[in-house]
């Protein structure tokens, strides 16, 4: 994937369908499956952020472009008003001008992937479950996290995924109060990062390296 940073609220990436099949997509379902788009988009975001540390923070504006040969997706981030009361685009440079955009999967990337548009339903279950996915650079990052005090009480199981290292984590709600939760995850995001990957893309594709306790079995192993 080839990707270019236009300024401090957009950036540019392309992806040839050969690599959207080499990563386990269906050319023709990122078209109308909107499951599998919208994990494809986030898949392909976490990349950008490694590159770039373009970090996603509020709704996005995107546009795509159809090429004979792959996808060019444009990203940019809304910000806020001078009075804090809306989102606004920031003008187009002139390396945004003029870009053809198939509005088929430019509304499909748009429905799902803006944090407004976040059905009230889809808010509510991650509330309940209190799960997260977290993805690190290097392996260790995940052992210097380990040594952290507080950590043993959470539900937790190591992945490894195209390269990279994905930690589950569920906080049950009968040791944690939200303060702490707050707390803790303060702590995991100094060392890894969030990501739109599904626990269950990385299930299927991905090698389970740990399957219980990490924080305590990588200190028993690496302490």
């Amino acid at each position: 994937m080839e990707i270019e940073r236009i300024n401090e609220n957009t950036v540019k990436f392309y992806i040839s369908y050969g690599d959207i099949e080499e990563r386990g997509f269906d050319r023709e379902e990122i078209w109308y499956n909107r499951e599998r788009s919208e994990e494809l988009f986030w898949e392909m975001m976490d990349e950008v952020h490694g590159e770039e540390e373009f970090v996603v923070e509020g709704p996005l504006w995107i546009q795509v472009q159809a090429l004979e040969k792959g996808l060019e997706v444009l990203v940019t981030k809304a910000q806020l008003s001078k009075d804090g009361q809306k989102f606004e685009l920031p003008l187009p440079s002139d390396k945004m001008k003029d870009i053809p955009v198939d509005e088929k999967i430019e509304e499909l990337l748009d429905q799902h992937f803006n944090p407004q548009h976040l059905e009230e339903e889809e808010i509510l279950l991650e509330e309940e479950t209190l799960e997260f996915l977290l993805v690190f650079k290097d392996f260790e990052d995940i052992i210097m996290l380990s040594s952290r005090p507080g950590l043993d009480d959470l539900v937790t199981k190591l992945y490894h995924f195209e390269g990279k290292y994905y930690l589950y984590t569920e906080f049950p709600e009968d040791v944690f109060e939200e303060d702490q939760i707050d707390d803790i995850l303060s702590i995991l995001l100094e060392y890894g990062y969030e990501t739109q990957i599904t626990i269950h893309r990385v299930q299927e594709y991905g090698k389970e390296i740990i399957s219980e306790n990490v924080f305590a079995e990588l200190r028993k192993h690496f302490g």
